[in-house]
């Protein structure tokens, strides 16, 4: 009777554990949400990178990789932060207000402090973003996931200064935001100070502006400026989201300019 008792509990064991393991391999898959999605889904990738970081080129080039094989579902984004500055070399397309933005993230994630090369998907988690296991992992899991917002971009144009365009948004826009960035396709620089001393860098999707503009009804007009950074012979992007409060992406659409 006692050995029967022992088996009993050795098999619940088992189914527990069992159990257990199986809601880690769902949760590894994409975050839990709460609002049901209906629309098409979407993969923002933010990547928090640094032309003096030595560790980011790699994942530099796995983003750039990511975006030419997922041209529909993948939204590539590449913050240049500005705290790797100090070492020599002062990253062209660093911005302060970049590195804030990451430490947003990262006091969401209960992450004690920023660092590069880290991505973010969908605004809902983190890890290093030139590890390739992982973000494939994620890509297939978040591309299986309907949105829960849509946007429709109509009457853009692009100036010598400024990229106007006006917008449509389906599904729910309570407490939410919408975020309008200008992105480089690529460019090549030369690094002649730092960890990246001596090398040709080729950094692609790189966020030169970005505004944020409360979703108080579902359709507007947005003027962005175009920052001196960029060149006429850069090749732009615009990329909308709309995202929560909390920084979760709910709706992604992007358009190239000039073309």
């Amino acid at each position: 009777m006692l050995k029967n008792i022992y088996i009993l509990l050795i098999v619940g064991l088992g189914f527990v554990i069992m159990a257990f393991t199986a809601n880690i391999e769902t949760k590894e898959e994409v975050s839990i949400d709460t609002e049901v999605g209906v629309y098409e889904p979407i993969v923002v990738l933010e990547l928090f990178t640094s032309q003096g970081c030595s560790s980011c080129p790699s994942a530099d080039r796995l983003l750039q990789q990511v975006k030419k094989e997922y041209q529909n579902e993948v939204f590539a984004l590449s913050y240049h932060v500005d705290y790797w500055n100090y070492i020599g070399w002062e990253d062209p397309f660093s911005d302060a207000k970049y590195a804030r933005k990451q430490r947003k993230y990262n006091i969401k994630f209960r992450n004690n402090s920023n660092y590069t090369p880290q991505v973010v998907v969908n605004g809902k988690e983190h890890f290093v973003g030139s590890s390739a296991t992982k973000l494939y992992t994620k890509i297939k899991g978040y591309s299986k996931v309907k949105s829960a917002n849509k946007i429709e971009l109509n009457k853009v144009n692009n100036s010598a200064d400024k990229v106007a365009f006006n917008y449509e948004v389906a599904g729910a826009i309570e407490n939410k935001v919408l975020r309008a960035l200008l992105v480089i396709d690529q460019r090549s620089t030369n690094v002649k100070r730092g960890e990246n001393r001596n090398k040709t860098l080729h950094n692609s999707n790189i966020v030169v502006s970005e505004k944020i503009i409360p979703l108080s009804t579902d359709n507007g007009h947005v003027d962005i400026a175009i920052p001196e950074v960029v060149t006429t012979a850069d090749k732009l992007n615009l990329i909308v989201l709309v995202e929560r409060e909390n920084y979760d992406i709910t709706g992604a659409v992007k358009q190239h300019l000039g073309e």
